[in-house]
């Protein structure tokens, strides 16, 4: 019994798609190949560009003399002040760094000051610009209120203020918190909410009268003239004050 024979078109529809595959492969093994030859020359461009000859030691990027080892970009080299007199003492810059502090009766901590062109002569000492940083203590701020005034950290960067005050003959527990800012070169605490532990209609009638009593208003003394306040914020420890002027006189 003889089995089913393929026709003359059904071989060649075969024998056409067998070269269509052998051609596709053909196609995807060129590009392959291809692909592979470009990451190989990209490979060793990059080898080559990031390596060396052996036996080459490495470029210094500072080559002052021998054995110098690289170093930072030194800081630009400033020239004294025209007329400046053979009594007078001229420094470039300089940094100050001191735990504490006692100028003029009043306490600062952490204090961290740079000047830039300072002359010390005959008529004291005097920088071109002076930036100054330095904590105000709480119990600083606080004696300046009243006796038994506690003054802290609140919440979200605000300051808190607990004191007791008279008020219409009697004497209130208040407890009041504000946000720090800097007015007219002062460090300045306006409360924005009081407690005096009662109902909250009684304390927004009282808030009035209270309010003066616990807000702050204080200026850092001792300072160099010409020192201006720029910025304030809470800490832990105080109040962290930001001050910078120019042509201060540092000492008389």
């Amino acid at each position: 019994m003889t089995g089913p024979v393929a026709s003359p078109d059904t071989a060649s529809t075969g024998n056409d798609r067998a070269r269509t595959t052998r051609a596709r492969a053909l196609d995807w093994l060129i590009g392959a190949a291809g692909m592979l030859l470009v990451l190989v020359l990209l490979a060793g461009i990059l080898w080559i560009a990031l390596s060396r000859p052996a036996g080459d030691a490495p470029e210094s990027p500072v080559t002052s003399g021998p054995g110098t080892t690289p170093s930072a970009a030194p800081t630009p080299a400033r020239t004294p002040p025209p007329g400046l007199r053979t009594d007078e003492v001229w420094l470039g810059d300089i940094a100050l760094d001191s735990g504490a502090v006692v100028a003029a009766g009043t306490l600062l901590r952490d204090v961290r000051a740079t000047g830039v062109d300072v002359t010390s002569g005959e008529d004291g000492i005097s920088a071109a610009r002076l930036v100054l940083d330095a904590t105000v203590p709480f119990d600083v701020v606080g004696d300046e209120l009243g006796p038994d005034t506690l003054v802290g950290p609140g919440e979200d960067g605000e300051a808190r203020v607990v004191r007791t005050v008279e008020a219409l003959g009697r004497e209130l527990d208040v407890v009041a918190a504000g946000t720090v800012e800097v007015v007219a070169g002062r460090l300045v605490v306006e409360p924005t909410s009081i407690d005096i532990g009662g109902p909250a209609f009684l304390a927004d009638l009282l808030a009035s009268i209270v309010r003066e009593f616990v807000t702050i208003e204080h200026e850092i003394e001792g300072l160099p003239e010409g020192l201006v306040l720029q910025s304030v914020r809470v800490q832990d420890d105080g109040f962290r004050a930001h001050l910078e002027g120019s042509d201060v006189v540092i000492a008389n």
